[in-house]
């Protein structure tokens, strides 16, 4: 996988998030209320020695106001005048107890079905599904997490498929019900009700389903949202997380939620996007997410799926066959079902056997895709295109080894023996092993001063609020077997 977010047959665009009040009702002018001011919405992460009436007298100052969290990542949705928002965030990002301040960007996206009588099931075969069945067909402990416009469980080709337990945060209550039709057809590729005479197979039989809705009825939902659906479905027993949907804005709030699930041993997959170029989509392009591609039945790219180096791997996406409404059918294109066809074959994987890591999956599912276009990676099809077959074979087979090898930890700054003299000192730390490093933390006279899901990480050492004369710097390494490294202690003077 590439340095270790809807893509069905639509576009995305971004804005920054509106909040506008909408008129009042024609009446006499002395009776109407003037219009609200447009409000716009930014997501601000804050440094531990933020002290909480400081931020708060900051965003009154600014007429803003908090309006939402993050609760997994702490982080802030705040909304302020759309007059002063820029100003705002110039402040935040300037102040020295702020980690960052950065937009609530908008991923938008319309879904079309294509003629319900042109569909087939091409792609189970190209990809072995039914011969990869004899070896699994899901567990029902291996969850699916579909973070998208919700599911519509009441369609008969769900039925028992939907766990309960899922959230809607748009409408912020626990009812996650396809207001869109989107979700729903993402579900029916990943795991349908199957062998049950009934509508179409999916790529899982058994797995079931956790709904997340953070789309609404237009396709529409906001970055705070689709963090909040990623850090839930963490936390609520997911393995695979499906995100058929995205946006060509990067986001610091968006990686760390990644990271977030990432560290809880999930495998996230995303759609590479539909618009046909190489500008990087997100959150297929985030570290430690999979971005999948499209393929069509002639195993080659429809000129409308997105390319470039942040793509793993390809999936059929052209055509394919899954739910539509209520209760019907139709064949659906773009990297929106690219993706789930993808999270199938992982939950098959991770079904066939369950002691794999999610470092584990995605490698065996990466090296065991079938080279696809110009041999060995390429931009357009990444490591090949997904082999169910050959991918739960490889899981079935694989035999975990003890990694008993600890990381190696250093400070790589400042120097041992330096003199700190500015009010902000940067302390990088990194991180080696043998196979890889999930995390690395910085500690400060033997208190934690922070640590990021990277191999290197550079944190910011607040020395304006420390006494004079000297100090211990000290980096831990981690990896996925839990072996710690601790770097050789560095000793600065103030």
């Amino acid at each position: 996988m590439k340095k270790p977010i809807f893509a069905g047959n639509f576009s995305c665009r971004l804005a920054l998030s509106l909040a506008t009040a909408a008129l009042p009702l024609l009446g006499s002018s002395a009776d109407a209320a003037p219009p609200a001011k447009p409000q716009v919405q930014m997501m601000v992460k804050l440094k531990p020695s933020m002290n909480e009436a400081t931020f708060k007298g900051l965003l009154a100052a600014r007429g803003g106001s908090q309006s939402g969290l993050i609760p997994a990542l702490d982080v802030r949705v705040v909304r302020v005048p759309a007059e002063v928002a820029d100003l705002f965030r110039g402040e935040l990002q300037r102040h020295s107890d702020v980690e960052y301040a950065e937009p609530d960007y908008t991923a938008e996206a319309v879904g079309t079905a294509n003629d319900p009588y042109l569909g087939s099931e091409w792609h189970l075969s190209k990809i072995q599904a039914p011969a990869a069945w004899d070896l699994s067909t899901g567990l029902s402990s291996v969850v699916v997490a579909v973070i998208d416009t919700g599911v519509l469980a009441s369609h008969p080709d769900l039925a028992g498929k939907v766990l309960a337990g899922g959230y809607d945060f748009v409408a912020n209550d626990t009812d996650p019900t396809d207001e869109n039709g989107h979700g729903t057809a993402v579900s029916g590729t990943i795991a349908p009700a199957t062998n049950n005479s009934l509508g179409v197979a999916g790529v899982s039989w058994n797995n079931p389903i956790l709904p997340v809705r953070v789309l609404d009825a237009a396709g529409s939902g906001t970055y705070s949202a689709i963090c909040n659906g990623i850090t839930y479905a963490a936390d609520h027993g997911a393995k695979v997380i499906n995100l058929s949907l995205g946006a060509t804005s990067s986001s610091s709030t968006l990686q760390n939620a990644v990271n977030y699930a990432w560290n809880k041993n999930c495998v996230i997959i995303a759609a590479a996007g539909n618009n046909g170029n190489n500008i990087t989509f997100y959150p297929a392009a985030c570290t430690n997410v999979v971005a999948v591609s499209a393929t069509n039945s002639s195993d080659t790219r429809p000129s409308w799926s997105n390319y470039g180096t942040y793509v793993d791997v390809s999936a059929p996406g052209e055509n394919i066959w899954t739910l539509s409404g209520a209760n019907s059918y139709a064949g659906w294109s773009g990297t929106s079902f690219s993706s789930p066809v993808t999270s199938g074959v992982v939950a098959l994987m991770a079904s066939a056997n369950t002691s794999l890591s999610n470092a584990q999956l995605v490698d065996l599912l990466l090296k065991n895709s079938d080279d696809i276009g110009a041999a060995g990676y390429d931009v357009y099809y990444g490591n090949g295109r997904v082999n169910a077959l050959r991918a739960v074979t490889a899981a079935k087979n694989f035999t975990n080894t003890v990694d008993a090898t600890a990381p190696l930890a250093a400070v790589t700054s400042p120097a041992n023996g330096s003199t700190v003299k500015t009010p902000s000192q940067n302390v990088n730390v990194s991180g080696t092993d043998n196979v890889a490093v999930t995390k690395v933390s910085l500690y400060i006279d033997g208190a934690l001063v922070g640590s990021s899901a990277t191999s290197s990480a550079s944190f910011s050492w607040n020395t304006r609020k420390v006494a004079s004369g000297a100090h211990t710097l000290q980096g831990y390494a981690y990896d996925a077997a839990g072996n710690v490294g601790a770097s050789s202690i560095v000793t600065v003077y103030k």
